[in-house]
């Protein structure tokens, strides 16, 4: 049970912090950042850092309720199909997604355009993918501290026939020996 909830815990962090990176990654594009010199690239590598763990942060806080229950469903029942946690991650994304439009004042700018809708769906379904890769193949795998782990002992061996003997069952008939021929007699042929 504790290695079970160590392992949930730890794959949400790091999904959380690949859908900050994911986000980031929207906000300033590498290609970009590396395309800098060299003195402007290591601050623009040191603020994406930055904004990554303010926006993983966001996104567990927000999220964490909903990938909680989800994990415990998933654990209850043994769902491993990595499409589960994809649509899981794609729909706590959205929303995310929707929260934040819906906070939104009017005549502000809006965050609803298409390359938002984008980014937060990528960083969902990249969360859901991380998250089953560390934690989610895994559902339902409780291990017991009382009882030892199974072992990988090979069966034992068969008992070895002899091999002159065969069952009664199986057996073949000879056919009879032809007649000999009398004697003085020459054999015949075939």
């Amino acid at each position: 049970m504790f290695a079970t909830l160590l392992r949930v815990l730890f794959g949400f962090l790091i999904a959380c912090l690949v859908a900050g990176l994911v986000k980031v990654g929207f906000v300033l594009p590498p290609m970009e950042v590396l395309a800098l010199p060299e003195n402007v690239m290591y601050d623009r590598l040191g603020d994406a850092g930055l904004l990554t763990l303010v926006a993983a942060t966001q996104s567990a806080v927000f999220a964490a309720p909903f990938a909680l229950v989800a994990a415990a469903i998933a654990e209850w029942q043994s769902f491993r199909s990595v499409f589960f946690y994809l649509l899981i991650g794609l729909a706590i994304s959205v929303g995310g997604f929707a929260a934040i439009y819906a906070s939104e004042l009017a005549k502000e700018p809006s965050i609803a355009n298409g390359y938002a809708m984008t980014a937060y769906g990528m960083s969902g379904l990249a969360a859901g993918l991380i998250y089953w890769l560390l934690a989610g193949r895994f559902a339902g795998d409780a291990i017991d501290e009382d009882e030892p782990l199974p072992t990988m002992a090979a069966p034992p061996p068969r008992p070895a026939r002899p091999a002159a003997a065969v069952p009664a069952s199986r057996s073949v008939p000879t056919p009879p020996a032809p007649p000999s021929p009398p004697a003085g007699m020459p054999p015949r042929r075939a």
